[in-house]
C-alpha cells in the first residue's frame, strides 16, 4: 500500500510535528487492516495575553499552535464510537444513544461530551471508530482538552452531514466541558481550536465571538516556558475565581465585568471587599491590557506587546493570584533576557506553562539559558520550545471517493 499522503504544510522544518499523524495512520492501520478514511487534526493554543477574561464576557488574543491532537478514523455502520488513545495505552467504546454519565473523568468522557453537546443541539451523529494520538502537554495550560475536543467534533464531522461553523461547534464543545465534565471554562479554547489561523494570533470577543487577526510584530518568535508542573483544573481554584467575577459583576448591576472600564471600576471599586476588589480589578485591567495589545500587534510595536505582558504578569499573580512559584520563576528567568521583550504566565494558571516575545534571531539560545537557570533555581526540568500559528481544527486527509 503507497503511503498516505498529507498537505506540504504539515511537513514543517525542524520539528516532529507530523509524528502524531504517522502515529495515528500507523496504529489504524495495525487495528483494523486498512487505511484510515479520514485524518483529522485540532491544535492546542496560548494565549499571548487576555487571561481569565474569557468568561466576563471580555477580550482574547491567543493563537493556535503547532500542536495538536489528532484522529485517523473510518465510519461505522451503527451509532457507536471506538477509540483507541495511544498515548493513554487505553481503547473505549460508548453508544450514542443513552451516552453514558462519567462517575470519574477519563480522556472518553471528552468525546462522550461532545458526542452528548452536538446531538442536544440537534447534530445527527453517525458513528466511527479511529485511533487518537496528539503532543500537546497535558495540564500545561495549552488546552489539551480543548484540543481533543475540537478533534472529535471533527470526526464526527467527517463521518455526518452537518456543516462546520467554527463559532457553533467551539460553543458546542465549551458546553460539553461546562455542562457533561463540570468544568465552567469560557469559550477561548475552544474558539481558537477551532478558528485559527496560520501565522496569525486571533483577538476574539467573547460575548459575540467576532474575531480579528493580527501579526507577530516583525521579526519576533513566540516561546512556549513549560514550568514542569501541573495542576488538575477541574479541581483548582478556577470555579471559585469564576464565581467571585460574576458575584463583582452582580455588585455593579452588569452582565459581565467586560461592561464597565477601569476608570468606572476606579471610582466604585471601595464599594467591594478586598478580595473581589483584586479579582475585578485584574479582569477589567486585562481587558484594556488586550485590547491596547492588538494596537501594538497592528503597529508592529513589540516593546508595547512585551510591556503589556508583563503589566498581565503581575495582575495575575497579585491580583487574581493565579500564578506559582514556578511560574514566577521561569517568567522571571525569561525577562531577564535581552532578547526578551516580555513574558507571563499563561493558561488558568497554577501550575503549568508561560509565554515569551522573544527575538526570532535569539530564540533557541534564549531558550537554552532560560531553561538552565530555571531549573538551577527551581530545581525542575523544563521544557522550552518555539512555536508558530497554526490553521484550526481540520480534516488532513481524506481517502479518494468520500
Amino acid at each position: 500500500m503507497s503511503a498516505l499522503q498529507f498537505p506540504h504544510q504539515f511537513t514543517w522544518e525542524n520539528d516532529h510535528k507530523m509524528l502524531p499523524a504517522t502515529k495515528v495512520k500507523d496504529r489504524f492501520l495495525a487495528e483494523f487492516g486498512q487505511a484510515p478514511a479520514f485524518i483529522v487534526r485540532a491544535p492546542g493554543r496560548v494565549n499571548l495575553i487576555g487571561e481569565h477574561t474569557d468568561y466576563n464576557d471580555g477580550f482574547v488574543f491567543p493563537m493556535a499552535i503547532d500542536r495538536a491532537t489528532w484522529i485517523a478514523l473510518r465510519p461505522r455502520g451503527d451509532k457507536r464510537v471506538l477509540a483507541i488513545s495511544i498515548d493513554m495505552d487505553d481503547r473505549r467504546e460508548f453508544p450514542l444513544d443513552g451516552l453514558p454519565r462519567p462517575a470519574e473523568t477519563r480522556w472518553i468522557d471528552y468525546l462522550i461530551g461532545v458526542a452528548w453537546s452536538l446531538q442536544e443541539r440537534g447534530y445527527a451523529l453517525c458513528g466511527w471508530e479511529g485511533a487518537i494520538s496528539g503532543d500537546v502537554p497535558i495540564g500545561s495550560g495549552l488546552s489539551s482538552s480543548a484540543a481533543l475536543e475540537l478533534a472529535a467534533a471533527r470526526a464526527f464531522y467527517c463521518v455526518s452531514d452537518f456543516e462546520w461553523e467554527a463559532p457553533a461547534l467551539a460553543l458546542a464543545c465549551q458546553a460539553a466541558e461546562n455542562d457533561w465534565l463540570g468544568v465552567n471554562c469560557g469559550i477561548m479554547d475552544q474558539m481558537i481550536s477551532a478558528a485559527g489561523i496560520e501565522e496569525r494570533a486571533l483577538l476574539i470577543d467573547c460575548r459575540s465571538l467576532e474575531t480579528t487577526s493580527a501579526p507577530l510584530p516583525d521579526g519576533m518568535a513566540v516561546v512556549i516556558l513549560d514550568t514542569g508542573t501541573r495542576r488538575g483544573l477541574v479541581d483548582s481554584a478556577y470555579n471559585e475565581r469564576r464565581a467571585q467575577c460574576e458575584a463583582a459583576a452582580r455588585h455593579f448591576g452588569l452582565t459581565a465585568l467586560r461592561d464597565i472600564d477601569l476608570a468606572s471600576f476606579g471610582r466604585r471599586a471601595h464599594e467591594l471587599d478586598e478580595l473581589s476588589r483584586k479579582r475585578a480589578r485584574h479582569v477589567i485591567s486585562e481587558n484594556e491590557r488586550t485590547l491596547r495589545a492588538r494596537d501594538a500587534m497592528n503597529a508592529g510595536d513589540a516593546a508595547a506587546l512585551g510591556k503589556l505582558m508583563i503589566e498581565s504578569h503581575i495582575s495575575l499573580r497579585d491580583d487574581f493570584e493565579v500564578s506559582s512559584a514556578a511560574l514566577d520563576a521561569i517568567v522571571a528567568c525569561a525577562n531577564a533576557e535581552e532578547a526578551c521583550y516580555g513574558a507571563r504566565m499563561t493558561g488558568a494558571g497554577f501550575g503549568g506553562c508561560a509565554v515569551a516575545l522573544v527575538r526570532a534571531d535569539a530564540a533557541q539560545g534564549f531558550a537554552e539559558r532560560v531553561a538552565a537557570n530555571y531549573q538551577a533555581a527551581a530545581g525542575v526540568e523544563p521544557a522550552l520550545y518555539v512555536t508558530r500559528a497554526s490553521r484550526g481544527a481540520e480534516t488532513v486527509y481524506r481517502a479518494a471517493g468520500l
